[in-house]
């Protein structure tokens, strides 16, 4: 702005000077950089409007609606776990709903279904769980749909309906879920409310399309893969029921909890389980073998310990002097003397990978002797969810006995699970009974998609192999958490 000299000698002095100061009043250019492989955890402290977070947001909100599916921001975020009942089952938390409420789930690749107790829960619900209430959501719908999911565990029963759901900073809006008045008693344990299942739609009881697969193939993830570091407590006299668990990440892997190349051996099944090959179990020097059909292996987030066919859990077992088959209710697993350090290794892509001797023992039997973590398990009794045109077998399932060893990663594209060697920094969190224990909370969103529609199975659906696990298992010794 320029003034004649004229006008100069008329103004007042006041407005002289706001006028030649308006230049630096003027409001400032701001640059946004791009941010990649966003970690957005849902554990924080609430951030006054306006922070570069807020603007972030307000900015992925625009690119969305009016971008192409090409140009959308990709992102990855991670969930804090929980170790409950010294490594007996792992839980993360989601937020449901508008306004959200957060959740304690299992995290579950060995299922596909996402449900949560509902409120008014008439049976198998713990009054101190929180309990999904539709009619406080203003985005809640009722699909007038009931289904029925059968785990070894026990059923849960309900009605489907969409609404928001968040995870580790991403959103789906118009995600189908199962709300559930009545549950088995000791399907789930306080203060876990529900399951989060992450495997394929193809495995879905209910028929929805899973929370992390509309995240993958909306194309809103850094990378198609969702990786676990489980921690150990089974072998802390002192642990509480509740500890840290590790760390579960989506659309990325977390590069400070393992080392080396992530070794990947492509999926034996689509749209199902995360199966893979294994080619041999190795005891103490001695290998073991896998016979015809008896190779292909559920890799199960959900699942405490290994099952698999019987021949190969006795050869086995053979491999550990003064070791013996149980029977009446600990039928189908095996006692070994306690005063045995037991050394295992599961074999997969021509790569072993140990389980620690403290992995292996569940404990004491008796005053001598201990109870192995492989059992005998058989899919033949258990009708297997949405694959009766699949002709491969499941043989084995593979639990947190070995997963705590590795870090695993389950790849989408394409298809395959990996394993890669922890590192340190995840060794040390092992154990430490001084870590808080994350709490379910809200965080920010990073990346929103909607959901697909999806088809509905119909009443009485039988959830998977994986759950045969159960009606094999001793009473006490999984702590409900073979699901």
């Amino acid at each position: 702005m320029r003034l004649s000299s004229s006008l100069i000698g008329e103004l007042p002095l006041s407005l002289l000077l706001l006028c030649l100061a308006a230049p630096s009043l003027a409001a400032p250019r701001v640059e946004h950089a791009r941010v990649d492989g966003l970690h957005v955890p849902l554990r924080r402290r609430a951030a006054p409007e306006r922070t570069a977070e807020w603007l972030q947001r307000e900015k992925l909100k625009l690119e969305t609606k009016y971008g192409s599916p090409a140009a959308r921001k990709r992102s990855s975020g991670y969930n804090m776990l929980v170790n409950q009942d010294t490594d007996s089952s792992y839980y993360g938390s989601i937020a449901v709903g508008t306004p959200a409420t957060a959740y304690d789930v299992i995290l579950d690749t060995g299922s596909a279904d996402l449900w949560l107790a509902a409120s008014g829960c008439s049976s198998g619900c713990s009054s101190s769980i929180a309990t999904f209430d539709g009619t406080s959501s203003s985005t809640f719908s009722n699909l007038s749909s009931s289904f029925s999911i059968t785990y070894g565990s026990g059923v849960v029963n309900g009605y489907l309906v969409t609404d928001v759901v968040q995870m580790a900073g991403f959103e789906v809006s118009d995600q189908t879920f199962g709300a559930c008045p009545p549950m088995s008693s000791g399907l789930v344990d306080a203060p876990v409310s529900g399951l989060l299942g992450l495997a394929w739609q193809g495995l879905s009881s209910t028929g929805a399309k899973p929370f992390w697969q509309q995240l993958y193939e909306s194309g809103v993830l850094d990378t198609a893969e969702m990786g676990f570091f489980l921690t150990r407590y089974l072998n802390v006299s002192r642990a509480s029921s509740l500890e840290q668990g590790g760390v579960f990440t989506l659309g990325a892997t977390n590069t400070t909890l393992y080392t080396g190349s992530i070794a990947f051996q492509s999926l034996t099944q689509s749209d199902l389980y995360w199966t893979i090959a294994l080619d041999s179990v190795v005891v103490g020097g001695g290998t073991v073998s896998m016979g015809s059909g008896s190779t292909n292996a559920v890799i199960d987030t959900g699942t405490t310990l290994i099952g698999g066919p019987s021949t190969e859990v006795a050869n086995i077992y053979a491999q550990i002097s003064g070791s013996q088959a149980l029977s009446g209710s600990y039928n189908g697993y095996y006692s070994f003397p306690c005063s045995t350090s037991v050394n295992v290794s599961m074999t997969f892509g021509g790569r072993a990978w140990s389980i620690a001797p403290a992995d292996f023992n569940l404990g004491q039997l008796d005053s001598s002797t201990c109870i192995g973590a492989f059992f005998v398990f058989s899919s033949s009794s258990t009708p297997l969810s949405r694959r009766a045109s699949s002709s491969s077998s499941i043989a084995w399932i593979v639990g947190d006995t070995f997963l705590k060893n590795v870090y695993s990663v389950f790849r989408a594209s394409p298809a395959a699970v990996g394993f890669a060697q922890l590192s340190d920094a995840a060794l040390a969190m092992n154990g430490d009974t001084a870590a808080s224990v994350p709490t379910p909370t809200i965080g920010a969103v990073s990346a929103s998609v909607t959901g697909s529609s999806s088809s509905t199975r119909s009443n009485g659906a039988t959830r998977s192999a994986a759950s045969a696990l159960l009606l094999a298992a001793a009473a006490g010794l999984t702590a409900s958490a073979l699901l």
